[in-house]
Protein backbone atom coordinates (compact mmCIF):
# COMPACT_ATOMS: atom_id res chain seq x y z
CA UNK A 1 0.00 0.00 0.00
CA UNK A 2 2.83 2.40 0.86
CA UNK A 3 4.38 1.72 -2.57
CA UNK A 4 1.07 2.78 -4.13
CA UNK A 5 1.34 6.03 -2.14
CA UNK A 6 4.39 6.92 -4.25
CA UNK A 7 2.19 6.65 -7.33
CA UNK A 8 -0.41 8.88 -5.67
CA UNK A 9 2.24 11.52 -4.99
CA UNK A 10 3.56 11.23 -8.54
CA UNK A 11 0.09 11.85 -9.94
CA UNK A 12 -0.46 14.87 -7.69
CA UNK A 13 2.91 16.27 -8.75
CA UNK A 14 1.67 16.23 -12.35
CA UNK A 15 -1.50 18.14 -11.44
CA UNK A 16 -0.02 21.03 -9.44
CA UNK A 17 2.85 23.43 -10.01
CA UNK A 18 6.30 22.45 -8.82
CA UNK A 19 6.36 25.17 -6.15
CA UNK A 20 2.94 24.05 -4.86
CA UNK A 21 4.06 20.43 -4.66
CA UNK A 22 7.28 21.31 -2.82
CA UNK A 23 5.42 23.62 -0.44
CA UNK A 24 2.46 21.41 0.48
CA UNK A 25 3.21 17.76 -0.39
CA UNK A 26 6.93 17.17 0.09
CA UNK A 27 6.65 16.04 3.72
CA UNK A 28 3.16 14.53 3.60
CA UNK A 29 2.92 10.80 4.30
CA UNK A 30 0.44 7.92 4.28
CA UNK A 31 -0.11 6.93 7.91
CA UNK A 32 -2.63 4.12 7.65
CA UNK A 33 -5.40 2.55 5.55
CA UNK A 34 -7.92 0.54 7.54
CA UNK A 35 -11.69 -0.07 7.53
CA UNK A 36 -12.16 2.27 4.60
CA UNK A 37 -10.38 5.17 6.32
CA UNK A 38 -7.24 6.65 4.76
CA UNK A 39 -5.10 8.57 7.24
CA UNK A 40 -2.72 11.13 5.76
CA UNK A 41 -0.07 12.71 7.96
CA UNK A 42 1.05 16.35 7.84
CA UNK A 43 3.87 17.82 9.96
CA UNK A 44 1.75 20.54 11.61
CA UNK A 45 -1.89 21.61 12.06
CA UNK A 46 -1.54 24.50 9.59
CA UNK A 47 -0.46 22.23 6.75
CA UNK A 48 -3.02 19.59 7.74
CA UNK A 49 -5.86 22.14 7.47
CA UNK A 50 -4.61 23.52 4.15
CA UNK A 51 -4.33 20.04 2.60
CA UNK A 52 -7.84 19.14 3.68
CA UNK A 53 -9.54 22.36 2.60
CA UNK A 54 -7.57 23.33 -0.49
CA UNK A 55 -6.20 20.09 -1.94
CA UNK A 56 -8.62 17.48 -0.58
CA UNK A 57 -10.32 16.87 -3.94
CA UNK A 58 -7.00 16.45 -5.78
CA UNK A 59 -5.78 13.95 -3.16
CA UNK A 60 -9.01 11.95 -3.23
CA UNK A 61 -9.00 11.78 -7.04
CA UNK A 62 -5.41 10.51 -7.00
CA UNK A 63 -6.31 7.85 -4.41
CA UNK A 64 -9.21 6.61 -6.54
CA UNK A 65 -7.13 6.61 -9.71
CA UNK A 66 -4.66 4.32 -7.95
CA UNK A 67 -7.38 1.88 -6.84
CA UNK A 68 -7.32 2.78 -3.18
CA UNK A 69 -10.82 2.17 -1.88
CA UNK A 70 -12.00 4.42 0.94
CA UNK A 71 -15.08 5.95 2.51
CA UNK A 72 -13.24 8.70 4.38
CA UNK A 73 -9.92 10.56 4.28
CA UNK A 74 -8.60 11.86 7.60
CA UNK A 75 -5.76 14.32 7.93
CA UNK A 76 -3.69 13.92 11.07
CA UNK A 77 -0.69 15.72 12.51
CA UNK A 78 2.48 13.74 12.23
CA UNK A 79 5.73 15.52 13.22
CA UNK A 80 8.35 15.76 10.51
CA UNK A 81 11.17 13.22 10.76
CA UNK A 82 13.67 15.96 9.95
CA UNK A 83 16.39 15.99 12.59
CA UNK A 84 17.14 19.42 13.97
CA UNK A 85 20.83 20.03 13.55
CA UNK A 86 23.06 21.90 15.93
CA UNK A 87 26.28 23.81 15.82
CA UNK A 88 28.98 22.12 13.79
CA UNK A 89 26.46 19.86 12.01
CA UNK A 90 24.84 22.92 10.44
CA UNK A 91 28.20 24.33 9.33
CA UNK A 92 29.44 20.97 8.00
CA UNK A 93 26.31 20.59 5.89
CA UNK A 94 26.89 23.88 4.03
CA UNK A 95 28.68 22.31 1.00
CA UNK A 96 25.92 19.72 0.58
CA UNK A 97 23.33 22.47 0.89
CA UNK A 98 25.02 24.44 -1.88
CA UNK A 99 24.88 21.33 -4.07
CA UNK A 100 21.12 21.21 -3.54
CA UNK A 101 20.79 24.89 -4.33
CA UNK A 102 22.69 24.45 -7.61
CA UNK A 103 20.44 21.55 -8.58
CA UNK A 104 17.32 23.53 -7.78
CA UNK A 105 18.57 26.55 -9.67
CA UNK A 106 19.19 24.44 -12.75
CA UNK A 107 15.65 23.10 -12.53
CA UNK A 108 14.07 26.53 -12.01
CA UNK A 109 15.76 28.11 -15.02
CA UNK A 110 14.31 26.60 -18.15
CA UNK A 111 15.28 29.61 -20.25
CA UNK A 112 18.98 29.27 -20.94
CA UNK A 113 19.53 32.12 -23.33
CA UNK A 114 20.48 35.41 -21.70
CA UNK A 115 18.09 37.72 -23.52
CA UNK A 116 17.98 40.51 -20.92
CA UNK A 117 19.81 43.03 -23.12
CA UNK A 118 17.20 42.95 -25.87
CA UNK A 119 14.08 42.29 -23.78
CA UNK A 120 14.79 43.84 -20.39
CA UNK A 121 13.58 40.58 -18.80
CA UNK A 122 15.32 38.91 -15.87
CA UNK A 123 15.59 35.13 -16.38
CA UNK A 124 15.10 34.42 -12.68
CA UNK A 125 11.44 35.46 -12.81
CA UNK A 126 9.44 32.36 -13.76
CA UNK A 127 5.97 31.03 -13.00
CA UNK A 128 7.54 28.02 -11.27
CA UNK A 129 9.16 30.27 -8.68
CA UNK A 130 6.04 32.42 -8.20
CA UNK A 131 3.99 31.19 -5.25
CA UNK A 132 0.26 31.17 -5.95
CA UNK A 133 -2.02 31.96 -3.03
CA UNK A 134 -5.46 33.32 -2.30
CA UNK A 135 -4.06 36.85 -2.65
CA UNK A 136 -2.96 36.42 -6.28
CA UNK A 137 -4.64 33.35 -7.79
CA UNK A 138 -6.80 35.40 -10.17
CA UNK A 139 -3.74 37.31 -11.41
CA UNK A 140 -1.90 34.03 -12.02
CA UNK A 141 -4.86 32.60 -13.94
CA UNK A 142 -4.95 35.69 -16.16
CA UNK A 143 -1.17 35.46 -16.65
CA UNK A 144 -1.48 31.86 -17.87
CA UNK A 145 -4.22 32.88 -20.30
CA UNK A 146 -2.03 35.66 -21.69
CA UNK A 147 0.91 33.26 -22.07
CA UNK A 148 -1.20 30.79 -24.03
CA UNK A 149 -2.48 33.38 -26.54
CA UNK A 150 -0.72 36.74 -26.22
CA UNK A 151 -2.66 39.63 -27.75
CA UNK A 152 -5.78 37.66 -28.66
CA UNK A 153 -7.41 36.90 -25.30
CA UNK A 154 -9.95 39.11 -23.55
CA UNK A 155 -7.14 40.12 -21.17
CA UNK A 156 -5.60 42.70 -23.46
CA UNK A 157 -4.51 45.00 -22.00
CA UNK A 158 -3.63 43.12 -18.81
CA UNK A 159 -3.61 45.80 -16.10
CA UNK A 160 -2.17 44.49 -12.81
CA UNK A 161 -2.18 46.61 -9.68
CA UNK A 162 -1.36 46.30 -5.99
CA UNK A 163 0.92 47.67 -3.28
CA UNK A 164 4.72 47.60 -3.47
CA UNK A 165 6.57 44.34 -2.89
CA UNK A 166 3.63 42.02 -3.66
CA UNK A 167 5.11 40.35 -6.74
CA UNK A 168 3.75 42.37 -9.66
CA UNK A 169 7.16 42.71 -11.34
CA UNK A 170 7.89 39.01 -10.84
CA UNK A 171 4.60 37.93 -12.40
CA UNK A 172 4.69 40.18 -15.47
CA UNK A 173 8.33 39.32 -16.20
CA UNK A 174 7.44 35.64 -15.79
CA UNK A 175 4.80 36.13 -18.50
CA UNK A 176 7.45 37.55 -20.83
CA UNK A 177 9.88 34.73 -20.08
CA UNK A 178 7.25 32.03 -20.62
CA UNK A 179 6.11 33.54 -23.94
CA UNK A 180 9.75 33.72 -25.03
CA UNK A 181 10.32 30.11 -24.09
CA UNK A 182 7.34 29.06 -26.24
CA UNK A 183 8.36 31.37 -29.08
CA UNK A 184 12.04 32.42 -29.00
CA UNK A 185 11.46 34.78 -31.94
CA UNK A 186 8.82 36.82 -30.12
CA UNK A 187 9.68 40.51 -29.82
CA UNK A 188 9.18 41.38 -26.16
CA UNK A 189 10.19 44.41 -24.14
CA UNK A 190 9.92 44.92 -20.39
CA UNK A 191 10.49 48.55 -19.41
CA UNK A 192 9.68 50.57 -16.27
CA UNK A 193 7.64 53.66 -17.18
CA UNK A 194 10.38 56.01 -15.94
CA UNK A 195 12.73 54.53 -18.56
CA UNK A 196 10.05 55.08 -21.20
CA UNK A 197 9.68 58.79 -20.47
CA UNK A 198 13.45 59.23 -20.04
CA UNK A 199 13.94 57.75 -23.52
CA UNK A 200 11.17 60.03 -24.80
CA UNK A 201 12.80 63.14 -23.31
CA UNK A 202 16.24 62.10 -24.59
CA UNK A 203 14.85 61.66 -28.11
CA UNK A 204 13.32 65.13 -28.06
CA UNK A 205 16.52 66.73 -26.74
CA UNK A 206 19.01 64.98 -29.01
CA UNK A 207 17.90 63.47 -32.29
CA UNK A 208 14.27 64.60 -32.44
CA UNK A 209 13.75 61.42 -34.50
CA UNK A 210 10.37 60.52 -33.04
CA UNK A 211 9.63 57.95 -35.73
CA UNK A 212 12.59 55.79 -34.65
CA UNK A 213 11.45 56.12 -31.05
CA UNK A 214 7.94 54.94 -31.95
CA UNK A 215 9.15 52.07 -34.14
CA UNK A 216 11.15 50.70 -31.22
CA UNK A 217 7.79 49.97 -29.56
CA UNK A 218 5.50 49.43 -32.55
CA UNK A 219 7.55 46.44 -33.79
CA UNK A 220 6.92 44.56 -30.54
CA UNK A 221 4.69 41.53 -30.00
CA UNK A 222 4.51 42.12 -26.25
CA UNK A 223 5.07 45.39 -24.37
CA UNK A 224 5.36 45.20 -20.56
CA UNK A 225 5.23 48.53 -18.72
CA UNK A 226 6.07 48.54 -14.99
CA UNK A 227 5.26 51.18 -12.31
CA UNK A 228 2.79 53.08 -14.47
CA UNK A 229 1.91 55.36 -11.51
CA UNK A 230 5.21 57.22 -12.04
CA UNK A 231 3.86 58.78 -15.26
CA UNK A 232 1.72 61.17 -13.20
CA UNK A 233 2.28 64.78 -14.27
CA UNK A 234 4.13 63.92 -17.50
CA UNK A 235 1.53 64.97 -20.06
CA UNK A 236 3.62 64.69 -23.23
CA UNK A 237 4.87 61.22 -22.27
CA UNK A 238 1.27 60.18 -21.61
CA UNK A 239 0.23 61.37 -25.06
CA UNK A 240 3.04 59.44 -26.73
CA UNK A 241 2.30 56.30 -24.73
CA UNK A 242 -1.42 56.65 -25.56
CA UNK A 243 -0.64 56.69 -29.30
CA UNK A 244 1.71 53.69 -29.03
CA UNK A 245 -0.82 51.84 -26.89
CA UNK A 246 -3.62 52.35 -29.44
CA UNK A 247 -1.55 51.24 -32.39
CA UNK A 248 -0.28 48.09 -30.67
CA UNK A 249 -3.79 47.24 -29.50
CA UNK A 250 -5.16 47.57 -33.03
CA UNK A 251 -2.49 45.12 -34.20
CA UNK A 252 -3.51 42.64 -31.47
CA UNK A 253 -0.16 42.92 -29.73
CA UNK A 254 -0.16 42.11 -26.02
CA UNK A 255 0.01 45.03 -23.57
CA UNK A 256 0.82 44.43 -19.91
CA UNK A 257 0.89 47.29 -17.40
CA UNK A 258 1.53 47.33 -13.64
CA UNK A 259 0.75 50.07 -11.15
CA UNK A 260 0.40 50.48 -7.42
CA UNK A 261 -3.14 51.81 -7.92
CA UNK A 262 -5.88 52.10 -10.51
CA UNK A 263 -5.41 54.64 -13.33
CA UNK A 264 -8.60 56.44 -12.29
CA UNK A 265 -7.00 57.12 -8.91
CA UNK A 266 -3.90 58.74 -10.43
CA UNK A 267 -4.18 62.49 -10.57
CA UNK A 268 -3.36 64.20 -13.89
CA UNK A 269 -3.51 60.96 -15.89
CA UNK A 270 -5.44 61.48 -19.13
CA UNK A 271 -8.98 60.12 -18.78
CA UNK A 272 -8.88 58.40 -22.19
CA UNK A 273 -5.68 56.60 -21.28
CA UNK A 274 -6.96 55.65 -17.82
CA UNK A 275 -10.11 54.21 -19.39
CA UNK A 276 -8.35 52.19 -22.08
CA UNK A 277 -5.82 50.68 -19.69
CA UNK A 278 -8.68 49.02 -17.82
CA UNK A 279 -10.74 47.99 -20.87
CA UNK A 280 -10.29 44.31 -20.02
CA UNK A 281 -10.90 44.87 -16.32
CA UNK A 282 -8.12 45.54 -13.80
CA UNK A 283 -6.70 42.65 -11.77
CA UNK A 284 -5.18 43.17 -8.34
CA UNK A 285 -2.65 41.41 -6.14
CA UNK A 286 -3.59 41.74 -2.49
CA UNK A 287 -1.61 41.48 0.71
CA UNK A 288 -0.89 37.79 1.41
CA UNK A 289 -2.76 36.12 4.26
CA UNK A 290 -0.95 34.29 7.06
CA UNK A 291 -1.31 31.01 5.17
CA UNK A 292 -0.04 32.59 1.96
CA UNK A 293 2.97 34.05 3.79
CA UNK A 294 3.78 30.62 5.20
CA UNK A 295 3.59 29.09 1.71
CA UNK A 296 5.86 31.79 0.27
CA UNK A 297 8.47 31.29 2.99
CA UNK A 298 8.33 27.50 2.66
CA UNK A 299 8.78 27.68 -1.12
CA UNK A 300 11.63 30.18 -0.82
CA UNK A 301 13.42 28.02 1.77
CA UNK A 302 13.00 24.90 -0.37
CA UNK A 303 14.38 26.73 -3.39
CA UNK A 304 17.42 27.82 -1.35
CA UNK A 305 17.91 24.31 0.00
CA UNK A 306 17.63 25.70 3.52
CA UNK A 307 16.50 23.74 6.56
CA UNK A 308 13.99 25.70 8.61
CA UNK A 309 11.37 24.46 11.04
CA UNK A 310 7.67 25.05 10.38
CA UNK A 311 7.42 26.89 13.70
CA UNK A 312 10.14 29.33 12.56
CA UNK A 313 8.29 29.90 9.30
CA UNK A 314 5.08 30.61 11.20
CA UNK A 315 6.97 33.03 13.47
CA UNK A 316 8.15 35.04 10.47
CA UNK A 317 4.74 34.92 8.78
CA UNK A 318 3.11 36.21 11.95
CA UNK A 319 5.60 39.03 12.48
CA UNK A 320 6.25 40.35 8.95
CA UNK A 321 2.98 41.64 7.53
CA UNK A 322 4.20 44.36 5.18
CA UNK A 323 4.89 42.71 1.81
CA UNK A 324 6.55 39.74 0.13
CA UNK A 325 9.81 41.58 -0.48
CA UNK A 326 10.22 42.27 3.24
CA UNK A 327 9.13 38.71 4.07
CA UNK A 328 11.81 37.13 1.88
CA UNK A 329 14.42 39.58 3.14
CA UNK A 330 13.65 38.64 6.73
CA UNK A 331 13.91 34.92 5.87
CA UNK A 332 17.35 35.46 4.33
CA UNK A 333 18.47 37.38 7.41
CA UNK A 334 17.18 34.74 9.85
CA UNK A 335 18.93 31.93 7.94
CA UNK A 336 22.19 33.87 7.75
CA UNK A 337 22.23 34.75 11.46
CA UNK A 338 21.33 31.17 12.44
CA UNK A 339 24.17 29.78 10.33
CA UNK A 340 26.66 32.26 11.80
CA UNK A 341 25.60 31.29 15.34
CA UNK A 342 25.68 27.59 14.53
CA UNK A 343 22.07 26.94 15.57
CA UNK A 344 18.80 26.21 13.82
CA UNK A 345 16.46 29.12 13.01
CA UNK A 346 13.95 28.04 15.67
CA UNK A 347 16.66 27.74 18.31
CA UNK A 348 17.83 31.24 17.46
CA UNK A 349 14.30 32.61 17.89
CA UNK A 350 13.69 30.61 21.07
CA UNK A 351 16.92 31.81 22.66
CA UNK A 352 15.98 35.44 21.96
CA UNK A 353 19.04 35.66 19.76
CA UNK A 354 17.13 37.09 16.83
CA UNK A 355 15.50 40.47 16.36
CA UNK A 356 13.81 41.65 13.20
CA UNK A 357 15.57 44.15 10.99
CA UNK A 358 14.58 47.76 11.65
CA UNK A 359 12.44 47.94 8.50
CA UNK A 360 10.34 44.94 9.53
CA UNK A 361 9.87 45.44 13.23
CA UNK A 362 6.41 45.89 14.58
CA UNK A 363 4.71 49.00 13.35
CA UNK A 364 5.45 52.19 15.24
CA UNK A 365 2.86 53.39 17.70
CA UNK A 366 0.24 55.66 16.20
CA UNK A 367 -2.52 57.72 17.77
CA UNK A 368 -6.16 58.22 16.91
CA UNK A 369 -5.47 61.83 15.90
CA UNK A 370 -2.79 60.63 13.45
CA UNK A 371 -5.25 58.19 11.88
CA UNK A 372 -7.93 60.86 11.51
CA UNK A 373 -5.57 63.49 10.08
CA UNK A 374 -3.91 61.01 7.66
CA UNK A 375 -7.25 59.83 6.29
CA UNK A 376 -8.49 63.42 5.92
CA UNK A 377 -5.30 64.46 4.12
CA UNK A 378 -5.47 61.43 1.79
CA UNK A 379 -8.96 62.46 0.64
CA UNK A 380 -8.00 66.16 0.35
CA UNK A 381 -10.18 67.17 3.28
CA UNK A 382 -9.52 69.09 6.46
CA UNK A 383 -10.10 67.24 9.73
CA UNK A 384 -12.97 69.64 10.46
CA UNK A 385 -14.65 68.81 7.12
CA UNK A 386 -14.29 65.06 7.56
CA UNK A 387 -15.46 65.05 11.18
CA UNK A 388 -18.30 67.49 10.59
CA UNK A 389 -21.96 66.79 9.90
CA UNK A 390 -21.76 66.74 6.11
CA UNK A 391 -23.58 63.87 4.37
CA UNK A 392 -21.87 64.46 1.02
CA UNK A 393 -20.88 61.02 -0.33
CA UNK A 394 -17.09 61.44 -0.60
CA UNK A 395 -16.86 63.07 2.87
CA UNK A 396 -19.03 60.36 4.42
CA UNK A 397 -16.89 57.68 2.80
CA UNK A 398 -13.68 59.22 4.19
CA UNK A 399 -15.26 59.35 7.66
CA UNK A 400 -16.17 55.65 7.44
CA UNK A 401 -12.62 54.75 6.33
CA UNK A 402 -11.32 56.56 9.42
CA UNK A 403 -13.76 54.59 11.59
CA UNK A 404 -12.60 51.34 10.02
CA UNK A 405 -8.89 52.10 10.54
CA UNK A 406 -9.40 53.24 14.14
CA UNK A 407 -11.07 49.91 14.78
CA UNK A 408 -8.62 47.73 12.85
CA UNK A 409 -5.33 49.44 13.72
CA UNK A 410 -6.00 50.68 17.26
CA UNK A 411 -8.76 48.27 18.38
CA UNK A 412 -10.74 51.22 19.71
CA UNK A 413 -14.28 50.78 20.99
CA UNK A 414 -17.09 52.14 18.82
CA UNK A 415 -17.93 54.66 21.56
CA UNK A 416 -14.41 56.13 21.49
CA UNK A 417 -14.33 56.09 17.69
CA UNK A 418 -17.57 58.10 17.67
CA UNK A 419 -15.89 60.81 19.74
CA UNK A 420 -12.84 60.92 17.43
CA UNK A 421 -14.80 61.29 14.18
CA UNK A 422 -17.54 63.57 15.45
CA UNK A 423 -20.61 61.33 15.27
CA UNK A 424 -23.24 61.17 17.99
CA UNK A 425 -23.66 57.50 18.69
CA UNK A 426 -21.71 54.28 18.35
CA UNK A 427 -24.29 52.54 16.12
CA UNK A 428 -23.31 54.92 13.32
CA UNK A 429 -19.73 53.77 13.80
CA UNK A 430 -20.75 50.11 13.73
CA UNK A 431 -22.61 50.69 10.45
CA UNK A 432 -19.64 52.58 8.96
CA UNK A 433 -17.12 49.86 9.85
CA UNK A 434 -19.43 47.13 8.54
CA UNK A 435 -19.92 49.00 5.26
CA UNK A 436 -16.16 49.38 4.65
CA UNK A 437 -15.58 45.69 5.43
CA UNK A 438 -18.28 44.68 2.95
CA UNK A 439 -17.01 47.09 0.29
CA UNK A 440 -13.47 45.72 0.61
CA UNK A 441 -14.67 42.33 -0.63
CA UNK A 442 -15.41 43.68 -4.10
CA UNK A 443 -14.06 47.24 -4.31
CA UNK A 444 -10.43 46.83 -5.36
CA UNK A 445 -9.98 50.60 -5.52
CA UNK A 446 -10.93 50.98 -1.87
CA UNK A 447 -8.57 48.14 -0.98
CA UNK A 448 -5.74 50.03 -2.68
CA UNK A 449 -6.66 53.31 -0.97
CA UNK A 450 -6.63 51.79 2.51
CA UNK A 451 -3.29 50.07 1.83
CA UNK A 452 -1.82 53.42 0.80
CA UNK A 453 -3.21 55.17 3.89
CA UNK A 454 -1.62 52.48 6.08
CA UNK A 455 1.72 53.01 4.38
CA UNK A 456 1.51 56.73 5.13
CA UNK A 457 0.57 56.03 8.74
CA UNK A 458 3.56 53.78 9.41
CA UNK A 459 6.24 55.29 7.18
Amino acid sequence: MFDVWKNVMAEIEQKVSRSTFVTWFDDVSLVDVADGVVKIGAPNPFKRTTLEKKYGNIIEDALRNNNIEFTEVRYVSKPSSTIKKRGREVVDEAPRRMDRVEKLVSIEKPIKENHSDRTGLNNKYTLDSFVTGTNNDLAVSVAKSVISSPGTTKFNPFFLYGGPGLGKTHLVQAIGNEILRDNPRAKILYIPINRFYQDFISTIQKSKDMESFRQKYLKLDVLIIDDFQLIVGKEKSQEEFFDIFNELYQKERQLIVTSDRLPSELKTVDERLASRLTWAGPVDIQMPSFEDRCAILKSKAEFMGADIEDEAIEYLADNVKTNIRDLEGELNRLLAVAELRGVTPLELIGNNGYTQSSTNRQKRTITAKQVVSTVASFYDLSVEEMCGKSRVAHIKNARQVAMYLLSEELSMSTTKIALEVGVKDHTTVMHGIKKIREDLKSNFGLHSQIAEIKEKLYE
